[in-house]
């Protein structure tokens, strides 16, 4: 998929977070979106995942195939992962994987047994999401957007609350299985964007 911005800008009340962006997204390779706090870059991927509109601009979708992409159908091509994602806390780890990939089907050849097992959460596998760590939590983000079969692949600050296992963790899934995708992530930490060949500073669009 490719994923295009014609001047795409956002302002909220009076005050402009970014302008003027144009940038084209195409897969297979990794982009980082680089900036200080309040920046705009959770922001801007939400603009790019089509969960907000710009104030100016717009942002096109298109699949392989050469055929645009309309804003109801994203869900079937984009995974998201954001700190301040909401997940199902009163179920257990086994039954939201069973929920959530019952929408979006695996990566091939992995179950949910498989997982489970690649988040190291085994033990606390049949207790409720919301009795979990905040760490945990966010490993949970993590697998339920990185191991769904998507061809793009959007994170916030991915490695916000995890320990340096988490970390060491997420990068060896980044390794593994980011190949072949188009993978945005927003950061300002280079342990979350390590891979990451393009880097767009959001201090140029202000």
């Amino acid at each position: 998929m490719t994923i295009s911005l014609e001047q795409v800008s956002k302002r909220f009340q009076r005050y402009w977070i970014f302008k003027g962006i144009d940038h084209s997204f195409t897969a297979p390779e990794a982009y980082a979106l680089l900036g200080a706090n309040g920046s705009g870059k959770s922001t801007l991927l939400r603009v790019i995942a089509g969960m907000q509109n710009p104030s100016k601009g717009k942002v096109t979708y298109t699949n392989n195939r050469g055929e645009q992409q309309e804003a109801n159908s994203l869900y079937h091509y984009i995974s998201f992962c954001a700190p301040g994602q909401e997940i199902v806390e009163e179920l257990t780890l086994r039954e939201f994987f069973d929920f959530h990939f019952s929408f979006k089907k695996p990566i091939a050849g992995l179950t949910i047994q498989d997982i489970i097992n690649l988040t190291g959460l085994n033990a606390a596998a049949d207790k409720p999401i919301g009795d979990y760590s905040s760490g945990m939590r966010q490993r949970v983000k993590l697998a339920q957007a990185i191991f769904s079969d998507t061809p793009v692949l959007l994170m916030d600050e991915p490695c916000t609350n995890l320990d340096e296992q988490g970390v060491q963790q997420y990068r060896d899934w980044m390794e593994q299985y980011g190949k072949d995708r188009l993978i945005i992530v927003a950061s300002n930490d280079v342990r979350e964007y390590f891979f990451c060949r393009h880097k767009i500073a959001l201090e140029d669009y202000k």
